[in-house]
């Protein structure tokens, strides 16, 4: 049953996450929000099968969990979790293809959180055309983006869906009634949505437990009658976790309208890097997320920045002898 189940994040590296990051929980929210609708976007774009796209937004929610969420681009590594998800699957992508993809969305010229209420930006194909330099600078931040995470992730990929786990639930359940077709999209709807939650419910629940709180979520909104016994025991589910994660799906939408008040930048493209770093400073916040800052701007490794001292030390003892 393994192959059915998923690790979870510990209370511990949730805690950590929240309390010893130098960004504001707002601005966690929105990059982890947006970054998982850019991956998603790009899967669509990509052809990729609804299946690969969401086990990469599974990844990248699993990476940020113990890498620090401002220590690469956020596009860069979206782009990296995808292209390796892609790469392990049935339907691998080209580097070039996902570098197009991403130049695109990332560009002036893409609708991607824009505004629906303003017009749809001109296309402009200079805004997200790639020199042959450009593209190898992207391929190699993918490629390093890509290592990074298959070191943090100890190079465990595999991620447990709960969207066939659903459908065969919907069976056992005789499709409460509903014509299949109807009330399966809405459920699956529902743990699509559930991927963009910044609660990060693929890493606090596992795929029974949302499949269970989809399936009870698409009854209620179509009207289906559901057994009146507590018919999620069956599917071992306790009802404060299906209570909880019923909330928490409802409320991704309400939470994504208001999130776009507090942060404008989410209605002007996708939000990058520089655009947390000068709204930090608005504030008046360390910029760098717990790592040390370069002259320039630049985030520094802890490993690399451990590694440069030493080589100072060395050199300075060396001098002193």
């Amino acid at each position: 049953m393994a192959h059915m189940t998923n690790p979870l994040a510990t209370p511990d590296q949730l805690y950590q996450r929240r309390s010893f990051s130098a960004l504001p929980a707002e601005l966690q929210d929105a990059i982890f929000y947006s970054t998982q609708c850019l991956t998603q976007a790009a899967g669509v774009l990509l052809q990729l099968p609804q299946s690969a796209t969401a086990k990469a937004n599974v990844v990248l929610a699993r990476y940020w969990l113990v890498e620090p969420l401002i220590s690469h681009e956020f596009s860069d590594i979206s782009a990296a979790a995808i292209y390796l998800i892609a790469k392990v699957g049935p339907s691998p992508r080209s580097p070039r293809d996902v570098c197009n993809v991403y130049a695109y969305l990332t560009s002036t010229s893409s609708s991607f959180f824009r505004s629906p209420t303003i017009p749809p930006p001109p296309n402009n194909p200079s805004s997200y055309y790639l020199s042959e330099s450009a593209y190898q600078a992207f391929h190699n931040r993918i490629l390093a983006a890509e290592a990074r995470i298959l070191y943090a992730l100890s190079f465990n990929t595999h991620v447990a869906l709960p969207h066939p786990i659903a459908i065969t639930y919907l069976q056992a359940l005789n499709f409460l009634g509903i014509r299949k077709d109807k009330i399966s999209k809405r459920v699956v709807a529902y743990l699509n949505t559930a991927l963009l939650s910044p609660q990060m419910l693929y890493l606090t629940s596992q795929p029974n437990e949302l499949a269970v709180a989809a399936i009870y979520n698409a009854a209620k909104d179509i009207g289906a009658k559901m057994p009146e016994c507590e018919w999620w025991e069956v599917f071992d589910v306790d009802r404060e976790v299906l209570g909880f994660l019923v909330v928490a799906m409802r409320g991704v939408e309400v939470w994504a309208k208001k999130m776009r008040e507090v942060v404008p930048a989410m209605t002007e493209g996708m939000i990058r890097r520089s655009h947390i770093e000068q709204e930090m400073k608005k504030r008046g916040l360390h910029v760098g997320n717990g790592h040390e800052v370069g002259v320039a701007g630049d985030i520094l490794d802890p490993e690399d920045e451990m590694a440069r001292r030493m080589d100072e030390r060395m050199a300075e003892i060396e001098r002193g002898t």
